[in-house]
């Protein structure tokens, strides 16, 4: 008895967990409209060539839920077709239905995913008199939007294969994986990853730098260098290291700057001598980037008592005002 009421309430457990799930035509549609736009910046970007894809023929448009079947075909051959342009679209409705090939001493029956040989088999039996398909298309309708696979007919080299939903967060996310690997390559390398900042802080105090550092770390959120200062130390040379925080992209650290003034007369006078600056400078810095451009605000407080906010450079090329 309570073995079989455990097992009725596992039952109602699974069933409550177990939710089923419901088409979203919006999301779809709009999954079919990214599928065109990035088509067609493939084309303008030269990715894909009109010529590897016209003519071609249409294999099969599988839509997931009841509720898009009676739309989901009838839209994707749209797309393709404003891609494509008018003409060089064909409809292949057997190239998925159960099929039947009848030769001299054989009879052949398939009724499973058809080969790419069966397509052209199948285009070269329906054509007529038009030129041969080049490239076959298969879309269907997932969770999330669509999938697109364009194939050569000729060679079989997949031309374009991409999952699509209406935000593109799978593109975005192959793109932030292959970011990553070649990131872990460089560091297989032992390539540099240097960056550099121009910091002009001006009101109320004045701090003035250049910073050459190199990007390290597991996560690439470390930068250490090499700093030049020239104002507060009015001219000085040192180290600085900082740290990259997720919030904005914002870099926190210092610097240890050493006064070269100070320093040399020290070196041939006497070693109690500050010439305008000490010999040691700390100052903390922080930089906050304007979105994913070259400038940013830079905060900065010294040892000197020089407080001060400005204008970061960072990566700069030729002149500071050329990012």
């Amino acid at each position: 008895m309570v073995l079989t009421l455990r097992w009725m309430l596992l039952c109602l457990l699974a069933t409550w967990l177990v939710t089923p799930a419901w088409a979203d035509p919006g999301l779809t549609r709009d999954a079919l409209d990214r599928m065109q736009e990035t088509l067609e910046l493939r084309l303008e970007e030269g990715a894909l060539r009109a010529e590897d894809l016209s003519p071609a023929l249409l294999v099969s448009v599988q839509p997931r839920y009841e509720e898009s079947s009676e739309w989901f075909a009838v839209r994707a051959i749209e797309v393709l077709q404003g891609v494509l342009g008018d003409g060089s679209l064909r409809l292949c409705e057997a190239c998925m239905a159960p099929r039947s090939f009848v030769e001299p001493g054989r009879m052949t029956y398939q009724a499973g995913p058809i080969s790419l040989a069966e397509v052209v088999r199948l285009d070269e039996q329906t054509r007529g008199s038009a030129p041969a398909a080049r490239s076959a298309i298969w879309v269907e309708e997932h969770r999330s939007g669509v999938a697109v696979r364009i194939v050569d007919l000729g060679t079989g080299r997949v031309l374009y294969a991409q999952n699509l939903d209406p935000l593109l967060t799978e593109l975005k996310r192959s793109r932030k994986v292959y970011t990553m690997t070649e990131e872990l390559e460089r560091r297989a390398r032992g390539d540099s990853l240097t960056q550099a900042f121009v910091d002009f802080a001006l009101f109320p105090g004045q701090h003035l730098s250049i910073d050459w550092t190199e990007q390290w770390g597991k996560t690439n959120s470390n930068l250490s260098g090499v700093t030049v200062s020239l104002f507060d130390p009015v001219l000085g040379i040192g180290a600085s290291h900082y740290r990259r925080v997720e919030f904005f992209n914002i870099l926190v650290g210092g610097k240890l700057i050493l006064s070269l003034p100070t320093a040399a007369a020290r070196s041939i006078g006497d070693n109690d001598v500050d010439v305008i600056d000490p010999l040691v400078t700390a100052a903390a810095v922080g930089r906050i980037p304007f979105g994913r451009s070259n400038y940013g605000v830079v905060l900065s407080a010294s040892t000197n008592g020089e407080v001060g906010i400005g204008v970061s450079l960072m990566n700069i090329t030729l002149l500071p005002v050329i990012p």
